[in-house]
């Protein structure tokens, strides 16, 4: 990891981020950035600007203005293939698994290793199973076979996928939107374990979510977005959940 003036360089810094819709001011002068490794959670009502932040993120949006720095060195995302080329992975709610294809081909989505006879190349979809159920188990997560359909999985376990592919092909970042959302108390409890694996392997991640308890369970630290405006970035156990709440609902200013 670099340094400069002593301090450890952010992973991902985004500054001064203002975003506008016409006259619509999404963003204002937003400045947000991960370690490496931490869990940073992202939180916000509905509306406030945190998904139009990983937008920008990702490259779906370009921003009106501000900088983002990957590892102290500025950079232009103009695309989500450029976030990819840059090692930041998305897992949306939908996760964008294609449920008629095996968990090892979805592991391999748009990465497929091949192998040829003469000019034809075929799929090595025997590596790709070998290898999925490895990377997997070197996280904690098992899976009953990486040739079984997608859609055969449970919520928990299509987000372990995710997680899992993140770790595998060295990502930087890996950006979970809402992974605990809809799922059971035992499989949110997985995903949080999963999460923490993925930190522990070195990842950095941000955690999107409107779960304060999840929050208090994985997030070494949290930023709180509303209307647009950072209100604050905090350290883990500095606030209770309560007042992480106010903060969101704007019961407590700061």
């Amino acid at each position: 990891m670099t340094e400069h003036n002593g301090k450890a360089t952010p992973v991902v810094r985004m500054e001064n981020i203002t975003m506008r819709f016409g006259r619509v001011m999404a963003l204002e002068e937003v400045t947000f950035e991960v370690r490496r490794p931490e869990v940073m959670a992202l939180l916000g009502d509905n509306g406030a600007g945190k998904s139009t932040l990983i937008k920008i993120l990702t490259g779906v949006h370009t921003p009106t203005s501000g900088q983002i720095y990957i590892e102290g060195q500025p950079v232009q995302i103009r695309s989500p293939q450029d976030a990819r080329a840059l090692g930041i992975e998305t897992a949306y709610q939908d996760l964008a698994l294609v449920n008629s294809m095996s968990i090892g081909r979805n592991f391999f989505l748009g990465r497929e290793p091949t192998w040829s006879v003469g000019p034809l190349r075929f799929l090595d979809v025997g590596r790709m199973a070998r290898e999925t159920a490895q990377s997997l188990v070197e996280i904690g997560i098992r899976v009953r076979s990486a040739n079984e359909k997608v859609g055969k999985l449970s919520g928990g376990e299509r987000q372990s996928i995710a997680i899992g592919r993140a770790v595998h092909f060295g990502v930087k970042l890996l950006i979970l939107d809402e992974p605990t959302s809809a799922l059971s108390v035992a499989e949110s409890r997985k995903v949080l374990e999963y999460t923490l694996n993925a930190k522990a392997r070195g990842l950095s991640v941000i955690f999107i979510t409107h779960n304060v308890h999840h929050v208090m369970q994985v997030a070494d630290r949290y930023t709180v977005i509303r209307h647009g405006k950072n209100v604050g970035t905090y350290n883990r156990d500095e606030l209770s959940e309560s007042d992480i709440s106010a903060l969101i609902t704007g019961e407590r200013e700061s």
